[in-house]
């Protein structure tokens, strides 16, 4: 075989692959969230693809600008927070939102008191959000999240912060909520201004408030199937649907879920 032949063999194979993966692409158009990130020096594009049907459905009502509030709840290790952090990312990106405010109960692991903390309101509540700040990190340099906290383009609100106000061309993040009580989440949710989002995630088994009769996220769930609503979205992972370490699925099981 000649070394022309075998330029033209590599670039038939070259161009199969390429067609192969464009067809590979092409099945999931639907249930993809397509970034065009620039983290540090150079810029990638790629594709999220749900791994469970569940992530899916979730995937589409995140996407779907005709649901103004979607829950996702269920068992650690699902993508429930990382699926929404990347699409709030997302929507700001192509310019559909102008902020992406960051909120939950500041509320340690069973109560843990971790005393003053020092600096402003973003430093109090850093350890409350990081889980959503370490999704931010993988694709925004240190010195383009202070400039959004700065420009408040990214916001972190505690939940006694919210009351009164209406926030507009936003997506709002409210994570393990869980630990919320019923007039928090009714709170939360009427903060809603036009052409905004809100995407509440939580964990019923992994409460750190010791109630049920006063739980903010049951008590909304129970409120979405007694009177449904075309605009809110709900979605329940399962342990089938946990995506980290293999063993995660079986301490879970070992604590009764």
């Amino acid at each position: 075989m000649t070394a022309h032949t075998c330029h033209n063999k590599e670039k038939h194979l070259s161009r199969k692959a390429r067609a192969a993966t464009a067809q590979k692409k092409e099945v999931y158009v639907e249930n993809t969230i397509k970034l065009d990130i620039a983290p540090k020096s150079r810029s990638i594009d790629f594709d999220l693809i749900p791994k469970t049907l569940t992530q899916e459905k979730y995937i589409r009502n995140l996407l779907d600008e005709t649901k103004n509030i979607v829950v996702a709840y269920g068992p650690a290790g699902t993508g429930k927070t990382y699926l929404a952090m990347l699409a709030a990312i997302k929507a700001l990106r192509k310019g559909e939102c102008r902020k992406l405010v960051l909120t939950r109960p500041a509320v340690g692991v069973e109560e843990e008191e971790h005393g003053f903390l020092p600096g402003d309101l973003n430093a109090k509540m850093e350890p409350w959000t990081r889980p959503l700040f370490d999704v931010l990190r993988e694709y925004y340099p240190a010195r383009e999240i202070t400039r959004m906290l700065d420009e408040q383009i990214v916001e972190i609100s505690p939940l006694t912060f919210m009351r009164g106000r209406t926030l507009p061309d936003a997506w709002i993040i409210f994570d393990e909520a869980q630990n919320s009580t019923v007039n928090q989440m009714k709170m939360l949710l009427t903060r809603i201004g036009a052409n905004s989002k809100i995407v509440v995630t939580g964990d019923l088994n992994q409460l750190d408030r010791k109630f049920c009769h006063n739980n903010g996220l049951l008590d909304f769930i129970q409120k979405t199937k007694t009177t449904p609503s075309t605009r809110v979205a709900t979605v329940e992972y399962t342990l089938k649907d946990v995506q980290r370490h293999p063993v995660v699925v079986e301490i879970l099981k070992m604590y009764g879920e």
